[in-house]
């Protein structure tokens, strides 16, 4: 029997084996309140949502916030990069880039971030997930367009607790085969007969997922709101505070062979792509110069470092029979992002050559070996691979922001039918005040944290390095940025659906406008800004071979000064065909404002900061949808047919090409479940038809299928339960991608196993165990390289290998 068969066999015994009473598979969710007027029967709703409530989270144990979104369906995360900066998108919205663009993440209805794409702080990196959460809310398309604002694709809505349920738990989470150590508690309950609250929280520490040869996950956050109920409405006051460290993974060497059409990709010696990284022990804190110049010691084990104190206001009360609702939230964010990013692994030949060393040579510069030449580096760990490790720093000053929704609906009696109208006003400030340092280290190739520091020395016995630093700048000698910039959003929307017998139709509007402001610091800029200087870093009086490579910033800034103005609209139709049936047809079109990524290029005239292309300030999306749904007995069905078109304003983050592209995909998305006695089963699947219409940058691309656009994205959860036990998996799958958009090196396709097991031991006690990518499975969702290069070595981007945890909880 293999180990992957030996694990399968543990995690069904332990559940079958012990006398107990699991969480049972919640009831059907027939209300959907995310991205609509008012909340309303799924069936009487012209738009496709999915929900995850509690215990089926809890099932699924995601170490992310795209570990989780993978289970939904329509929905493609990638989420390599550990906890945050997962890619979404929903549809065949492109991924061109990184981060969220046409998706927006919210908390308690309120968007996390204004622009779901900040580079180096997309809104997943400031959601955990813990006991606090309730349930997922989830809209794909419809009149996510018109209900917020930036968020075209679909919203997806993280609601936490308020204390209807009195009680609590404390639960103990422990790596099996990965270090860390978790404990989360919750607690709410009534303080009056019309006053409740709630709190949560949670800190861990540990290594993490991967090998990086220190403490990598270190932090928590803790919740609280406290809710007033009163005749017609309640007002709730909320607060988080979150300050948590975890990895970023970067792309890790692949050894590939075979065609571009039809790879075949294996680890190379000494390294497992999915469970260790290039971070190493060796280097665990970096000099550099900071915005302004300065020197500071940046510590490489925070990762990726956020920061949150953030309080809020909900309220909703009824008014001459108006229901009107208030949201407001201020959230003071901060951190950054420290690590190995787009990183070289290259032959040692190759290496030195890069370094301006060629014929020269390699000696240890940590560990045992210190100062001990490597007299053959091609046989270095068994791969004769060396990293040119590129230190990227992403400071985040101060990316929070402050958000304020207000609505008011109400429900006429007009002929035989109801009509429900809703009006409101949207607002929000997001700040983006961020940095950009490099720094560049020279390391061998190996796994398990241990990668010792390289110094080179040309063929004339001159050092190149320093103590395995060559440079305090990217190899380039640009790139180090700074951005301080501000955004106004400003949106009054409205709505209007009308229900008569079996029939709904519905419509609303959207107007935003807004306003970018501030200034941004970049050799890029031109005019003469110096970027590179030499420099004693380390104060000894001499100008090292890599002090005489440090990055600094122009201090002359380019200037960031427009506005823009969008009409977003949808319309939609619902049919009642009979109580179990529903079919609906919707029109949407709603647009996405760029922020950041259009700060640096030919976008924006930065010497008086108006924009130079005025039709890249927001991306327009339209689309249309066609879809049925069933739910009787147990049994749910729902299929839209959906087209989109789509335009782009973007950067490729890992390669700097400005990207200003037209899109258009089609196809079929399917989400069921059937429940039949101690049995049941969720399913979902995807099918895209996409593609790049225009490319005004490349028109050699024109035609080409979008990169990471798999044709099929699916999800199935088979699981058995009883008041006993609860065994299941959750199998995630795609089929084939190309790696970039010239369609020449493909992706191969892969299916995720993940699997869980629960029972509760005595009353109030449940002990579970849950696997992540149980059979570790070599799941790539990017490469770097558009094709096979001549060394056979690629950088790809992979998830989580296999990592079993195990929790005990006490409920009370």
């Amino acid at each position: 029997m293999n180990m992957n068969w030996r694990i399968i066999c543990g995690l069904s015994s332990i559940a079958l084996a012990l006398p107990a009473q699991a969480q049972q598979v919640a009831p059907e969710q027939d209300t959907v309140t995310t991205g609509v007027a008012k909340g309303r029967d799924r069936l009487d709703s012209a738009t496709s949502t999915s929900v995850l409530r509690e215990g089926e989270i809890a099932k699924l144990a995601p170490r992310s916030v795209g570990e989780l979104l993978r289970a939904i369906p329509g929905i493609l995360a990638e989420a390599p990069n550990g906890e945050s900066i997962a890619n979404i998108t929903i549809r065949g919205l492109p991924l061109s880039s990184s981060g969220a663009k046409f998706v927006q993440l919210q908390e308690d209805g309120l968007p996390v971030m204004e622009f779901g794409d900040i580079v180096g702080a997309s809104a997943d990196s400031f959601v955990r997930v813990d006991l606090n959460l309730a349930q997922v809310e989830a809209i794909r398309g419809g009149s996510a367009s018109t209900f917020t604002s930036n968020a075209p694709g679909g919203i997806i809505n993280f609601i936490s607790k308020t204390g209807e349920r009195e009680g609590g738990a404390i639960a103990l989470t422990a790596g099996l085969d990965f270090d860390q150590y978790r404990g989360d508690f919750d607690y709410g309950a009534r303080l009056g007969d019309h006053l409740r609250f709630h709190v949560g929280g949670f800190y861990r520490q540990g290594e993490g997922p991967r090998r990086i040869g220190f403490t990598g996950q270190r932090g928590g956050q803790i919740k609280a709101n406290v809710t007033r109920d009163f005749a017609g409405g309640y007002i709730r006051l909320y607060g988080k505070y979150l300050d948590d460290r975890s990895p970023f993974y970067d792309s890790v060497p692949l050894r590939v062979t075979g065609s571009d059409a039809d790879p075949s990709f294996a680890a190379v010696a000494s390294f497992d792509p999915t469970h260790d990284t290039l971070s190493t022990r060796a280097l665990q804190s970096v000099t550099l110069l900071d915005e302004a110049n300065r020197p500071i010691v940046e510590d490489i084990r925070d990762g990726q470092r956020v920061r949150e104190t953030s309080f809020g206001l909900e309220s909703q009360v009824t008014v001459a029979e108006w229901t009107v609702t208030e949201r407001f939230r201020v959230a003071g964010r901060s951190g950054g992002l420290i690590g190995p990013f787009s990183s070289l692994m290259l032959s040692p030949s190759a290496a030195l050559t890069r370094l301006g060393a060629t014929g020269g040579s390699f000696r240890y510069a940590s560990g045992a070996n210190v100062g001990q030449a490597i007299t053959d580096p091609t046989a270095l760990n068994g791969n004769g691979l060396i990293a040119i490790y590129n230190i990227r720093d992403r400071r985040q000053q101060d990316v929070g922001n402050i958000t304020n929704d207000i609505r008011a609906s109400r429900v006429w009696q007009v002929g035989d039918g109801s009509l429900t109208t809703t009006a409101g006003f949207y607002a929000a400030r997001q700040a983006i005040d961020t940095s950009i340092l490099y720094g560049v280290a020279v390391t061998e190739v190996t796994g398990g944290g241990d990668a010792a520091l390289l110094d080179v020395f040309d063929a004339a016995g001159t050092a190149r390095t320093a103590g395995g630093i060559y440079a305090y700048n990217p190899l380039s000698g640009t790139q180090r940025r700074t951005l301080r910039l501000a955004y106004r959003v400003n949106a009054p929307f409205a709505s209007a659906n009308y229900k008569i017998g079996r029939v709904s139709i519905g419509g609303s509007l959207r107007y935003d406008w807004g306003h970018a402001s501030g200034q941004v610091f970049g050799v890029e800029l031109g005019g003469g800004r110096i970027g590179q200087v030499a420099r004693d870093i380390d104060g000894d009086g001499v100008i090292s071979a890599p002090e005489q490579r440090v990055g600094i910033t122009p201090t002359a800034p380019g200037l960031v000064d427009y506005g823009y103005r969008y009409l977003s609209y949808s319309s939609g139709v619902v049919f009642r065909v009979a109580e179990p049936l529903a079919v609906f047809g919707r029109y949407s079109r709603g647009a996405r404002a760029n922020a950041d990524r259009i700060t640096f290029g030919s976008v924006i005239d930065n010497a008086t900061g108006r924009l130079a292309i005025p039709s890249a300030a927001f991306d327009p999306v339209k689309q249309a949808e066609l879809g049925v749904k069933y739910r009787h007995a147990g049994l749910t069905l729902n299929l839209t047919g959906f087209h989109v078109d789509a335009q782009d304003s973007n950067i490729n983050t890992s390669t700097g090409a400005v990207i200003a592209r037209d899109y258009r995909a089609k196809g079929l998305e399917f989400e069921g479940g059937v429940r039949r006695g101690m049995f049941s089963l969720t399913a979902g699947a995807t099918y895209t038809d996409a593609l790049i219409v225009r490319d005004r940058v490349n028109p050699a691309l024109n035609g080409n299928t979008p990169r990471h656009q798999a044709n099929l994205i699916f999800q199935a959860t088979p699981q058995v339960s009883t008041d006993r036990f609860a065994v299941g998996a959750v199998f995630i799958g795609t089929t084939d991608t190309y790696a970039q958009d010239v369609n020449l090196l493909k992706i191969p396709g892969y299916v995720t196993t993940n699997a869980f097991a629960q029972v509760r031991l005595v009353d109030r006690l449940l002990l579970s165990l849950n696997a992540t990518n149980l059979f570790d499975t070599v799941a790539l969702t990017g490469i770097d390289e558009d094709r096979i290069p001549a060394s056979g070595i690629v950088r790809g981007r992979l998830l989580n290998g296999r990592a079993i945890s195990t929790t005990l909880r006490l409920d009370f």
